[in-house]
């Protein structure tokens, strides 16, 4: 059975950071391409990062490049995401997914968007809630 179980969400001050991590176990996790969304309430969920199965390729959504760090560690099936600098717009549930698919080559708006339902495996979430 294919898990993913996201953690490192918690409450931040604007301009902290924190770091997620992204456990997966059930599947070859080094043969997948690995991506993080994030959905605030009332929004639409978008997509944040993405990261090659081996690690190669890594591409960030406008709003967060320069700020926010992908990375895994595929001995640990587990990927991370690094934010830095975190302001309110990042308040919102970060998910990580996972695909067979060379997700992480294609242009962002096709793997965050148009080619999102190629990512087979869902985390559940965990919150992010950047706030004095």
């Amino acid at each position: 059975q294919p898990q993913l179980v996201e953690s490192g969400g918690g409450l931040v001050q604007p301009g902290g950071s924190l770091r997620l991590s992204c456990e997966t176990s059930g599947f070859a996790f080094e043969s997948y391409d690995i991506a993080w969304f994030r959905q605030a309430p009332g929004k639409e969920r978008e997509g944040v990062s993405c990261i090659s199965s081996r690690g190669g390729i890594t591409k960030y959504g406008g709003s967060v490049k320069d700020r926010f760090t992908i990375s895994r560690d595929n001995a640990k099936n587990t990927a991370y995401l690094r934010m830095n600098r975190l302001n309110a717009e990042d308040s919102a549930v970060y998910y990580c997914a996972a695909s067979t698919q060379a997700m992480c080559a294609l242009a962002f708006s096709s793997w965050s968007r148009h080619e999102v339902h190629q990512f087979q495996y869902w985390g559940q979430g965990t919150l992010v809630t950047v706030s004095e």
